[in-house]
């Protein structure tokens, strides 16, 4: 479960999203791919493998100014405790990206650091409780910038996940408008799949249509992954296989199909996650068009 619309700045969906998707899935396999982990997370920050591929090929360097002011008689032991596991997130994710994320702390307090938070996107909360908590970050790269208003426990298994794809928007703006003649004109189609898995589309609210999409594209993937799977653990036996008795040229060969199968595979979720763009860019679209037919 997601921050409600009220405690986080939730980005609209956008063009740039199918860019973002494309980089988070480069060269990443489906048996270390984020979708087959469980869906509830451990207190453990490593990773996904998906992840670190990802970080390892941003574009552009990006900056992620963290703030975690939590006072003392305002933030209780489980938010302090969730603060900590996304600063531990927050450092392996700048690992991962050798030097391309930028991560800048804030953890004191303050009206410099308060001002900070404010002017970055970062909303003040708990304010019946005491001093103010500030749990949030601001992703930036060049001109391009994206905030995460309120951090809060509910989101963690989802987090990684959100961070990742608002660091690739940022960091891949370019190309975004490829995709225009599909969103300006769908598809009877595309329309009909939206409808199907929203049927509501006037009342159903934009995280919540994200979520279902999401759902709905880790499913997809997912079914995908189980029949390449079985492909790849044959091509890579076929690979130990040769490398323990074949020639040269048959280690060659059963290595260049397993690179085909992979790249195959590559394609595949390629295609999932370009019409997950394209719906949810489409959906905001008609939900626009059901708001201004209803003034």
């Amino acid at each position: 479960m997601k921050p409600n619309d009220a405690s986080r700045s939730t980005p609209k969906p956008r063009l740039t999203l199918l860019v973002a998707v494309l980089c988070f899935l480069l060269g990443a396999t489906l048996t270390g791919f984020w979708l087959h982990r469980p869906a509830t997370k451990s207190s453990s920050t490593e990773l996904a493998a998906a992840t670190k591929a990802s970080l390892s090929q941003l574009p552009a360097p990006v900056t992620i100014r963290y703030y975690s002011l939590l006072p003392a008689g305002s933030a209780d032991a489980t938010l302090q405790a969730f603060a900590g596991r996304v600063a531990a997130l927050l450092e392996n994710v700048q690992a991962a990206s050798g030097g391309k994320v930028q991560l800048t702390s804030f953890e004191k307090p303050g009206d410099t650091n308060t001002a900070a938070a404010g002017d970055d996107g970062v909303t003040a909360f708990n304010l019946d409780k005491g001093d103010a908590c500030f749990l949030g970050l601001a992703i930036a790269s060049g001109k391009n910038k994206e905030s995460f208003a309120r951090l809060q426990p509910e989101w963690e298994p989802a987090l990684e996940y959100d961070l990742v794809r608002a660091i690739l928007r940022v960091a891949t703006p370019a190309a975004a408008a490829k995709l225009a003649p599909e969103i300006a004109k769908p598809s009877a189609e595309l329309v009909a799949s939206i409808n199907t898995l929203i049927p509501d589309v006037a009342n159903t609210s934009v995280e919540t249509a994200n979520q279902l999409f999401h759902d709905d594209f880790m499913k997809q993937c997912s079914e995908a992954g189980a029949e390449m799977e079985k492909k790849l653990a044959a091509a890579e036996q076929q690979v130990v296989q040769a490398q323990d008795n074949g020639t040269a040229a048959e280690l060659e060969a059963a290595q260049k199909n397993l690179a085909q199968l992979r790249a195959s595979q590559a394609d595949n979720i390629k295609q999932i996650a370009a019409r997950l763009q394209q719906q949810m860019a489409v959906f905001q679209q008609l939900k626009n068009r059901a708001a201004n037919n209803g003034k």
